[in-house]
């Protein structure tokens, strides 16, 4: 109601000084007569001179004087007829003054409802908190967002690969407890595009797993349902999200998300602190950056903060971490068995460090690379469609991990 009064005096004000100043435009203006009648005077003083300095004949000046003076006493009588009949008083400019005025309140009035929001109330913070809560907590789930979505092509499988996803895609659904069926399954689905699929093996994997299941079984859900929805942040993933947060809370792919959802759910001020802190930590070439970089200033601008882009600094080459020389000069006196479980460990530890703190392409091609010595192809091939899902997007990152893969076997 306050913003209606407030308005409805400054339309008032600015229709009030526009009627003013037509009015007193009007009051300054004379008769047009009048102003012939000085005109015609001035022009007999010249006609005067003239005759006197010899420019013009007596006889014309004669002429020209009679033909002014016709003149002047058609204005004199035209001004006496508009004084008579009251044509220069400027009440008749009213009607017009009041027009204008009406047309200020109407067009003003009419260009809000256009442009404007009527109805809209003050936001204060608490309300504008209270309304991305209610926002984040009544969003869409994930089959009612993705039955708002066009249908994305899959890749149908080809030759004796199409019927080996036939096999595996009944012996999990006679099945649906077999943990390693339905972690390939959840593999070859994400791989074929099929990711409604790939979401639901991965989700059987979590169901199966229980307790037992780690950041990269959540975060990869979590992934699938995403991309699955086009970016969309589901409550389905957020579950997922947060179940990963839980078990390593650093981890930054975790927190990108979480970061994402945040936006979704107009929570600019929370956002922009989580991204704002992955991009300080980086490192510059991590797949989050590129994306973080490019929305964090309007992120920043919504939540109030005022704030400069940091300059992207040039990627350091990855330290990877690797045997030291004792390990090696030890490795000598072990067994065959002992040296695996050795290589085996060193692979846990790596695997276990990009799960917590993320990492370069170069080292995911490692690791999927390593997983491919061991003979583990169900790790390498998870590995490997994990680090896709990270560096989505990145050309150069994609063909680095696209060599791990093929020294492991599970390239497409």
């Amino acid at each position: 109601m306050a913003f209606w009064i407030i308005a409805l005096v400054l339309a008032l004000i600015v229709a009030g000084l526009l009627a003013r100043a037509l009015m007193r435009g009007q009051q300054g203006q004379e008769h047009p007569a009048a102003y012939d009648l000085r005109v015609y005077r001035d022009q007999l003083k010249e006609i005067d001179k003239d005759v006197a300095r010899g420019v013009i004949g007596e006889e014309d000046g004669e002429r020209l004087r009679a033909e002014v003076s016709r003149r002047i006493l058609s204005a004199d009588a035209q001004l006496r007829r508009a004084e008579e009949d009251g044509k220069t008083d400027t009440r008749g400019d009213r009607p017009l003054a009041a027009i204008v005025g009406f047309a200020v309140l109407a067009g003003g009035l009419g260009l809000y409802f256009i442009v404007g929001n009527p109805g809209q109330g003050d936001l204060p913070l608490e309300t504008r908190i209270a309304a991305a809560e209610e926002k984040h907590d009544t969003r869409p789930s994930q089959a009612a967002y993705e039955a708002k979505l066009p249908p994305r092509p899959v890749n149908e499988p080809q030759g004796e690969f199409k019927d080996l996803i036939a096999k595996l895609r009944q012996t999990v659904a006679e099945r649906p407890d077999d943990l390693e069926g339905q972690a390939l399954l959840a593999r070859n689905e994400a791989n074929l595009g099929n990711l409604r699929g790939a979401y639901m093996a991965q989700g059987a994997v979590l169901r199966i797993k229980g307790a037992e299941a780690d950041v990269q079984d959540y975060l990869f859900h979590a992934e699938l349902l995403i991309n699955a929805a086009q970016g969309y942040v589901s409550p389905e993933a957020e579950a997922s999200l947060r179940a990963a947060m839980e078990k390593a809370p650093r981890h930054p792919v975790t927190r990108y998300y979480w970061g994402l959802m945040l936006v979704q759910s107009d929570r600019p001020d929370l956002a922009f602190k989580m991204w704002d802190r992955l991009l300080r930590e980086g490192p510059a070439d991590a797949p989050w950056i590129r994306p973080i970089r490019s929305r964090i200033e309007e992120l920043a601008w919504r939540a109030g903060v005022k704030y400069t882009l940091p300059p992207l600094e040039p990627a350091a080459t990855p330290m990877l971490r690797g045997p030291s020389a004792e390990d090696m000069k030890n490795a000598a006196e072990m067994t065959p068995e002992e040296q695996q479980e050795m290589i085996q460990n060193m692979v846990s530890q790596l695997s276990e460090r990009l799960a917590e703190e993320g990492g370069s392409a170069v080292e995911w091609s490692q690791l999927i690379g390593a997983y491919g010595v061991l003979g583990d192809k169900a790790r390498a091939a998870a590995a490997y469609t994990e680090a896709q899902g990270i560096f989505a997007g990145d050309d150069a990152a994609l063909a680095t991990l696209r060599n791990g893969a093929a020294r492991a076997g599970v390239a497409e």
